[in-house]
């Protein structure tokens, strides 16, 4: 053992140099010991010696760790032995004194790695160990105690199965009132050092504090069944009012420089954590905690007792809490009301009660005059970097982790379950700012701006109280033609108002207006006004912002680059919408875009938006597009091509640009052909491209499998395709290949995607090309030294044993197909493997048929029967040519062509037949009762 730890540690202390020479050669030593018995117990006593280089025992615990996913489990490959595995448990648990945070952090995620797998049925002593290391007086030995406890909790509940739950929920009722006792101790010794300003104490109690926190959510949230019916839970969670006010009084007393500060905001964080996770996983047993959490949250985020303790992160979470409660549907009546369940009519009953016409008024209020206001941090913002102050107000689902989105799902939310009390309040704050707003008084303007963001948020609701023709005439047309730079404010707001409400109320007859003012602001000095511009016009333009005018051509809109980006974004965009629809209109668009591709040689950024535009256009255009190859080609050339330096920037969108160009072809090209030149390199950088550099290969071999196969490179993905397309060529033009594929096989290749994609090709061999099939075989077995007979048995045996691999109904249907075509029979063989191939048919057979309801009988839900061209509604896509050379190839397809019902019925009658009725009796009987009765009701009728 010591010589073994010698070794290992020099071979880790290598493999922490930066010198590639060194680092190389120690990684593959140390892979290749891995899989030797007693690696991990030198691991493990290397991590624990603290006297060693600090990087080499981090590297030993990140290997440690590593072999836990890869050889703790019992039926790995290379598994570890019950024996090692039991001196490595105890050796992790003998002390927790690991003197160097990151490394103690990860020792707590291996142990609850290793937890998760054998706690508590071989590791019973675990939990009681850590929960009397966690009572010692020992500082350092109770906090990697308590860490350890931590992750170990959140391992083991975030287990899904039944049996693991209740495991979870038995350990929860054991330690609950420990860890109730353990968090209540460390809270009471911070806040008792706090007060004393005794801060270096305080943050030791407080991080103690949080980890114990951490443990009670897990064991609260995941640990009970029916938690209402719990005395410890629900006395915990009302503790977490009280404790969270003592916790901003704190936030209060410190001040925003103290060094607990942060973990005390986190710690905070995690209180309310504990009330939406609970509410999430027991809205009901959350019943008796509304109207306590109303009042909590409401009290801080919109009157004067948060002012000075709050902070935006806890502000987030309160408004989550009140938008959860409200929009809860177990919170809901039903439309009848005697149909509702007396919990749901109860917390209907508390929420009415507390959302009271005032309480509504002046969360109304406050939600639009207080929060909805720009602030100056985003007011500089738009000056300094207006295109992330554009991008930040546009941003996505990020509702539940900042203010402004979260404040603004907030009142949709209230607004549509409370719209009779709120309408007329956010109208008489309408009214109140009617006419144009003085440029010199800030404080208006920016409350005009909150009150119309409200109105276009609320757009659905108020359809029928405000009349927004009339309003857009009088008033919003104006506002849009202040040309002051003050005033950008309103003119931003006003054209983002009008595209909320085009789509719900705004007659054809004033867009003509519209698009008038709408190509003015296209040139507004503020870049801010331009974006929010361009996404409004996305919504109905095609009709006016007409391709082949040349005075509205892109280089006559703007002379700016971000503004050509934009409005590129919005031709996308366009396009994207109107599909085929575009056709007549891309004239000036096509010439145009290759001579704005040459000015942009030094703008990355504007190809991008060319490129997208490029893939939108082709899709539009389908087969039509082929008139686009002497630019298209190029840039799909220069795009890809990782040897140019543009490629860091245009290669995602270049690759997509490929493929639609491939998917819309009528026929390959030698130009197309040309461009695979590129893809070798691609594939070699194994980046996070490598599914669209397959699904180009894939789109080569539907467009002309022979030309293409002859000067591509293979892969097993790309040998399915091509034994799917054309199975005899394929057979033959793979031949080196499937040799590798025979042996995964026959050697169970562990990867299950793998063995699916194997069993695939085996399948496509098989199916339709017996004779090449035979022939491989024959080799394969000269090659092994072995019968022909016995590598066929072992082939079908790993077959069945494998098919749980095989997810897709299309290649289960395939194998069944496959492996009934060695029927009819007489080898001894294949007789012998006759029960695995009919639960192979029979499990195939559930994922395929479908049984017809008025008849009773079944039939093969793949079949297809001819090609007709598909009537599509206005909001569906034609098919791209690759769609119709799909279609028209599983035309041929044995799998989309033959009924597996069918099929099966013929090749037993054919069997039957070989045998005569007794032999076959008795290999009938071979197969399990349960299997036959199956078998024949789907059979039943033929």
């Amino acid at each position: 053992m010591d010589r073994a730890s010698s070794v290992v540690l020099q071979a880790l202390t290598q493999a922490t140099s930066q010198d590639t020479a060194v680092l190389k050669p120690a990684e593959e030593q140390l892979r290749q010991w891995e899989t030797q018995p007693g690696f991990y117990s030198v691991l493990l006593n290397i991590f624990n010696n603290h006297t060693l280089d600090v990087n080499v025992r981090w590297l030993a615990v990140l290997y440690f760790k590593n072999g836990i996913d890869r050889y703790w489990r019992r039926v790995a490959p290379h598994a570890l032995s019950e024996e090692e595995k039991t001196s490595l448990r105890a050796g992790l648990i003998t002390n927790f004194n690991e003197p160097v945070n990151q490394i103690a952090t990860q020792i707590a995620v291996l142990i609850a790695k290793v937890a998760r797998l054998d706690c508590p049925r071989q590791w019973p002593e675990l939990i009681p160990i850590l929960l009397e290391s966690v009572k010692g007086q020992d500082g350092l030995q109770q906090h990697r105690a308590l860490l350890t406890f931590y992750h170990v909790t959140k391992t083991l509940a975030s287990k899904r199965l039944a049996q693991d739950r209740r495991l979870f929920q038995d350990l929860a009722s054991g330690i609950y009132s420990f860890a109730c006792s353990l968090w209540s101790h460390h809270t009471d010794c911070f806040l008792q050092q706090i007060y004393a300003q005794d801060e270096a104490a305080a943050l030791s109690s407080l991080e103690r504090t949080l980890l114990s926190l951490k443990v009670l959510r897990k064991l609260t949230v995941h640990g009970f069944q029916e938690p209402q019916h719990n005395m410890e839970v629900m006395g915990f969670l009302n503790a977490v009012f009280e404790r969270l006010k003592q916790f901003l009084e704190c936030c209060r007393q410190v001040g925003s420089e103290s060094t607990c500060r942060e973990k005390l905001e986190k710690t905070i964080i995690l209180y309310t954590k504990v009330l939406l996770d609970f509410l999430e996983y027991h809205p009901c047993a959350f019943i008796p905690l509304i109207q306590r959490s109303l009042e909590f949250a409401v009290s801080y985020v919109f009157t004067p007792a948060g002012e000075g303790v709050t902070f935006e992160r806890f502000i987030v979470q309160c408004m989550n809490l009140i938008k959860m409660i409200v929009k809860n549907d177990a919170y809901k009546p039903a439309k009848n009301i005697e149909d509702s369940k007396p919990e749901s009519l109860e917390a209907h009953r508390i929420k009415t009660a507390f959302f009271t016409h005032p309480t509504l008024t002046e969360i109304g209020r406050r939600l639009v005059s207080h929060y909805f206001l720009l602030t100056e941090e985003e007011l500089a913002m738009w000056e300094e970097d207006p295109e992330s102050f554009a991008v930040e107000e546009t941003g996505g689902d990020s509702w539940k982790y900042s203010l402004r989105p979260c404040t603004e799902v907030l009142f949709l939310d209230i607004f549509h379950n409370y719209s009779q009390t709120l309408t007329p309040v956010l109208l008489d704050m309408v009214q109140n700012l009617q006419g144009p707003t003085n440029v010199e008084d800030p404080v208006q303007l920016l409350m005009k701006d909150a009150v119309y963001n409200a109105v276009g948020l609320a757009a659905y609701e108020l359809f029928d109280n405000v009349d927004f023709d009339q309003w857009f005439k009088n008033q919003l047309l104006g506002e849009l033609q202040v040309s002051h730079h003050r005033y950008k404010l309103i003119r931003r707001r006003v054209i983002w108002l009008i595209g909320q409400w085009i789509s719900v109320k705004f007659k054809s007859d004033l867009r003509p207006l519209l698009y008038e003012v709408i190509l003015s602001l296209m040139q507004d000095p503020d870049l801010v006004v331009r974006i929010e511009t361009a996404t409004t016009l996305k919504l109905n333009i095609l009709d006016k912002f007409n391709f082949s005018s040349p005075e509205k051509r892109l280089d006559k809109l703007t002379n700016h680059c971000d503004t050509k980006m934009q409005v590129l974004h919005v031709i996308s965009c366009v396009i994207e919408r109107v599909n085929i629809q575009i056709r007549p209109y891309v004239g000036c668009l096509v010439q145009y875009l290759p001579l704005l591709w040459k000015q942009s040689e030094e703008h990355n950024m504007l190809r991008c938006a060319i490129l997208t535009t490029l893939i939108h256009l082709v899709q539009g255009l389908g087969a039509e597009s082929k008139n686009l190859y002497p630019f298209l080609l190029p840039v799909i050339q220069l795009s890809t091509d990782v040897s140019q330096p543009p490629h860091v920037y245009l290669l995602e969108d270049g690759l997509e640009l490929w493929l639609v160009t491939l998917e819309n072809s009528p026929a390959i090209t030698p130009e197309l052909l040309r461009i695979f030149q590129n893809m070798s390199a691609l594939l070699e950088l194994s980046s996070e491209n490598l599914r669209t550099c397959f699904q180009i290969v894939n789109a080569y071999i539907y467009l002309s499998a022979t030309e293409f196969l002859q000067v591509s490179l293979t892969h097993t993905r790309v040998v399915e395709i091509a034994l799917k397309v054309s199975p005899i060529l394929g057979a033959h033009m793979f031949q080196p290949l499937l040799p590798a594929v025979f042996r995964g096989i026959v050697d169970g290749e562990r990867y299950p995607v793998v063995m699916s994609t194997y069993l695939g090709i085996m399948g496509r061999v098989l199916l339709q090309n017996s004779s090449f099939f035979s022939s491989l075989l024959a080799q394969m077995a000269s090659e092994n030294n072995q019968e022909v007979d016995q590598l066929l048995g072992s082939i079908i045996e790993m077959w069945v044993d494998r098919m749980d691999n095989i997810t897709q109904p299309e290649r289960r249907k395939l194998s069944s197909l496959a492996l009934l075509s060695l029927l009819p029979s007489d080898n001894s063989v294949i007789q012998d493997k006759f029960c695995g191939i009919i639960n192979i048919c029979v499990e195939a057979l559930h994922d395929v048929m479908t049984e017809d309801p008025e008849t009773g009988t079944f039939k093969d839900c793949m079949l297809m029967s001819h090609f007709e061209e598909p009537k599509l509604s206005d909001d569906e896509e034609p098919p791209t040519e690759q769609d119709k050379r799909k279609k028209l190839l599983a035309l041929e397809d044995p799998v989309h062509s033959v009924s597996l019902q069918q099929y099966v019925y013929e090749k037993l009658k054919v069997q039957q037949a070989l045998m005569g009725d007794q032999g076959f009796g008795v290999l009938m009987e071979t197969v399990d009762t349960e299997l036959v009765r199956q078998l024949q009701e789907f059979l039943q009728g033929l």
